[in-house]
């Protein structure tokens, strides 16, 4: 769902503040873990410590909504971000190193115990 700005915030309504990121939906089945835009780009690729925290931190088969962002010297980093999708592996590799990206799962969307 895509906020919209307004005014000021209606009467017993709260907010929860835009995360400066990549909206992304996470599949994972098993060792499979599948990173996609919310239009169905493909992210995977320029994410591979996501696909390891992926593996290491969600059930083995789920699908999550969330938002994929980089933190540096305590804010948000969308420069950083958007350097990430970059055609050769080798400087996805070196910026997941030197700036690591973090998923904000804001949903579980789906959850499976058996294949």
């Amino acid at each position: 769902m895509l906020a919209k700005s307004v005014a000021a915030i209606p009467s017993g309504m709260q907010y929860e503040a835009k995360w400066d990121g990549f909206r992304a939906i996470v599949f994972r089945d098993g060792d499979e873990v599948e990173l996609g835009s919310r239009t169905g780009k493909p992210l995977t690729r320029y994410f591979p410590e996501l696909v390891t925290a992926v593996r290491e931190r969600l059930p083995e088969r789920c699908v999550v909504d969330g938002e994929i962002v980089i933190a540096r010297e305590g804010h948000l980093d969308f420069d950083a971000l958007t350097e990430r999708i970059h055609p050769a592996d080798s400087r996805v590799r070196t910026l997941a190193e030197r700036t690591p990206a973090s998923l904000v799962v804001f949903d579980l969307l789906a959850l499976g115990t058996s294949r």
